[in-house]
């Protein structure tokens, strides 16, 4: 089950008070759930909203013919879209904590260039590398040459180099069949696959500086697409063309809007926030907080079974989501569906960091996040067997947390299900690009300069790269 992270999202609800114990009467393996006598609410079931529809994009014509624009209202147009660029990027320039932002971008700089250079030293040092690496380059090029010659000449070949399955780039039918287009996709997948090609193939680098700097090359590559430019996308162009240049009005504004939201950073805009209400349209599954403490509160819903099992259910989400990842809706909710087979279900709401939990460890979360949640459970329902399931680093606390408990012969989770959770971080995937003892340290030194946390918006952008 792949469930999608989500960003930070508002604190938990406040708690309310701790129910009395209850004694489940045994039928059939199920015991009768009793109905609290206070129950607050920790959502109201509610239809989904509909999904808001997306801003109505620019005429564009119906055949793929580039079509002559008004030429004043595509002057006055680019035009206004250069002004609004140019107010963005002075925004961008004078953001707000700037000697801190300016000195950590220094160092990603530094970085990159630093893990690049290494890989041109490992060529630098084999000049019969050099040699071999452009003749491979240019004999690329000879043959994109002599197949585009050939495609003139009414001859129908197939292409040098091609995009893969999943590139979604390259879809507009001009990218194959308009000769100029073609030649510019061709040139560009033949550069960029050459390009980590003598990343993989570079001698005496580490394994780590090679993952970081493939990581960076194909970043690199990805900019300079020319899908990303307007003269050199057919589909754009297009757009351009019939909108009279509407589209790069449109666009620019949208890019003034997520710097002015980010007050001075590129804060890319990927859902409408306003279209969610907690309790309303997201979380709607009915519950109650049964227990709080410092680091997370712990929701107990209610029933919708007639009978439910002896054995209670709690779920650790992730730190970064919230529990409605678990809850976004009847339909789309796990929450509900494990209610609906008969489970008594707790879920565990972690709150969101501050500078007060500054001195919290992931200790602290171990005890105070599944040990306390495992006595609460107790104390709410009289069970002292549960079975558990962790998602994502929820789950590798929970795994983390069953060997402490085995060692210490606890035995009160008697199964537990982890979702997309990671407990062996030998093949960490592209997150260890940004994870060797360089940039623990910076990170920590952002973190001691925040008051001792983690700021959201550095965990986004970590996920947006």
């Amino acid at each position: 089950m792949n469930l999608k992270e989500t960003s930070a999202a508002p604190e938990a609800k406040e708690a309310g008070a701790a129910p009395g114990k209850r004694k489940p009467r045994v039928a059939a393996g199920k015991t009768k759930a009793a109905k609290p006598a206070s129950v607050k609410k920790a959502a109201a079931k509610q239809a989904a909203p509909e999904k808001p529809a997306a801003e109505k994009p620019a005429a564009v014509p119906e055949s793929r013919d580039f079509v002559m624009p008004d030429l004043g209202r595509l002057a006055i147009n680019l035009l206004h879209a250069a002004n609004l660029g140019q107010k963005a990027a002075r925004q961008l320039m004078r953001n707000g904590d700037s000697t801190s932002d300016t000195s950590h971008a220094l160092h990603d700089l530094q970085r990159v260039g630093k893990t690049l250079m290494d890989v041109a030293g490992s060529y630098l040092s084999n000049p019969a590398k050099i040699v071999e690496a452009q003749a491979s380059l240019w004999e690329g090029y000879m043959s994109l040459a002599a197949n585009m010659t050939r495609r003139l000449l009414g001859e129908d070949v197939p292409p040098v180099a091609a995009p893969g399955r999943s590139d979604k780039r390259f879809r507009d039918p001009d990218w194959q069949e308009n000769i100029v287009f073609d030649l510019m996709k061709q040139s560009y997948l033949l550069t960029s696959k050459w390009l980590t090609e003598q990343v993989k193939h570079a001698e005496g680098i580490d394994p780590h500086t090679r993952e970081k700097a493939d990581f960076y090359i194909r970043q690199m590559a990805n900019a300079v697409s020319p899908s990303n430019f307007l003269l050199t996308n057919p589909e754009i162009l297009r757009t351009t063309l019939a909108s009279n240049g509407e589209n790069l009005v449109a666009g620019m504004e949208h890019l003034l809007e997520d710097i002015e939201r980010g007050h001075g950073h590129i804060q890319i805009q990927q859902t409408d926030m306003s279209a969610f209400r907690l309790g309303e349209n997201i979380a709607t599954t009915p519950g109650k907080v049964v227990f709080q403490n410092d680091l997370m509160q712990l929701i107990q819903y209610e029933p919708t079974t007639a009978e439910v099992y002896k054995r209670p259910l709690i779920i650790y989400p992730p730190w970064i989501n919230k529990y409605y990842i678990l809850d976004l809706g009847p339909e789309k909710s796990l929450v509900k569906w494990c209610l609906d087979q008969g489970y008594t279900v707790f879920v565990a709401s972690w709150v969101n960091p501050d500078a007060r939990l500054a001195l919290k460890t992931f200790e602290d979360y171990m005890h105070e996040g599944v040990y306390a949640a495992l006595d609460a459970v107790e104390k709410a329902t009289g069970e002292t067997e549960v079975n558990a399931v962790g998602y994502c680093i929820g789950g590798t606390l929970l795994a983390c947390s069953l060997a402490h408990m085995a060692q210490r012969g606890d035995t009160r989770i008697k199964s537990a299900t982890f979702l997309v959770t990671q407990v062996d971080f030998t093949e960490a995937g592209e997150l260890k690009v940004f994870i060797d003892e360089e940039q623990i340290s910076e990170i920590e030194q952002q973190m001691h300069e925040k008051g001792g946390y983690l700021k959201g918006s550095t965990m986004a952008s970590t996920f947006n790269m």
